[in-house]
């Protein structure tokens, strides 16, 4: 298609394409416009001196945070609490999804829906204040009913024995139900009558889940896995600060508190912005590498 008659097309639905220009213009504006600053992991920053102003100081950042004792610490602990997170929170909201489709009940549906959508706009802070109050030992009601069953009560926070399961649950707590919105909506685009002829074939409700339902889904599940994997050096500020204390910092400490930590509380912000470049071109790579061995074994990738 040549240059005239691509923009001819474009012109004869300008309004469809007015309507990308918003999100757009928000892209532009927060996400490229910044790449600008990125240049003060090369150089000494100073407030003074702004980002062109500072003094050039090449890669001395980022062998920094390749020469600091916990650098294995944190990039370790960052790996396989994000791992943790992908691979048991990931199929979560695709099994929510298939069970809320396969309930009669339209009423109970929209409920338990409505239910798994209220966490994800509930902060951090209080997702963790509710933990704490739940989860104390003096006079929680979780350790009140263990102990009402004869057992002893848990130290569920700030426990190594625990940590784990406490930062991947409170996850998919606060996730699955935001994030099976995308899979209701392909669960639904599945053409009815597939269905239809796995009943006359004599398939019972779960031969039809596994051979119908997960294959409709399986392209756009791909795409997500696609997107998490970009994030595997991310394993989330909020959580892991609050969630994460003295008893348990060998085993909770990761990359996003330390940037935050870097940049913050220590004013080191050209170390910070290494660390968080790191971050970023690992996760790239990481896309990259995954979006290319999707696009050979299934034929479905980002691009």
């Amino acid at each position: 298609m040549t240059a005239s008659l691509l923009w001819k097309k474009v012109w004869q639905h300008k309004v469809f394409y007015l309507f990308l220009l918003p999100g757009l213009v928000w892209f532009f504006i927060f996400s490229y416009v910044p790449l600008f600053g990125i240049q003060v992991a090369f150089r000494d920053y100073t407030f003074s001196g702004g980002f062109t102003g500072s003094p050039w100081a090449g890669m001395k950042y980022f062998q920094q945070f390749f020469d600091y004792y916990k650098f294995e610490e944190i990039l370790r602990n960052t790996v396989i609490i994000s791992f943790l997170k992908l691979a048991i929170g990931f199929p979560m909201p695709i099994v929510l999804a298939i069970l809320l489709n396969e309930v009669r009940s339209l009423k109970f549906q929209k409920t338990v829906q409505t239910l798994s959508y209220l966490p994800h706009f509930v902060s951090w802070i209080v997702v963790v204040t509710l933990m704490q109050r739940l989860l104390t030992l003096n006079g929680g009601p979780v350790n009140e009913v263990l102990m009402a069953l004869g057992m002893k009560p848990i130290q569920f926070l700030y426990n190594t024995s625990w940590f784990y399961q406490v930062i991947v649950g409170s996850e998919i707590w606060k996730s699955i139900g935001w994030n099976s919105i995308i899979y209701m909506a392909a669960i639904t685009g599945i053409d009815q009558q597939l269905y239809e002829a796995a009943k006359i074939d004599g398939a019972n409700r779960f031969r039809q889940i596994w051979h119908v339902t997960l294959p409709g889904v399986r392209n756009i599940a791909i795409i997500l896995f696609i997107l998490s994997i970009g994030s595997l050096m991310s394993a989330g500020y909020e959580q892991l600060l609050l969630l994460s204390g003295p008893a348990t910092a060998g085993i909770g400490s990761v990359l996003d508190v330390h940037v935050i930590q870097s940049g913050i509380s220590e004013g080191r912000l050209s170390y910070a912005a290494a660390v968080g470049l790191f971050q970023s071109v690992i996760g790239l790579i990481l896309i990259l590498t995954v979006n290319r061995i999707a696009r050979k074994a299934s034929d479905v990738s980002l691009f």
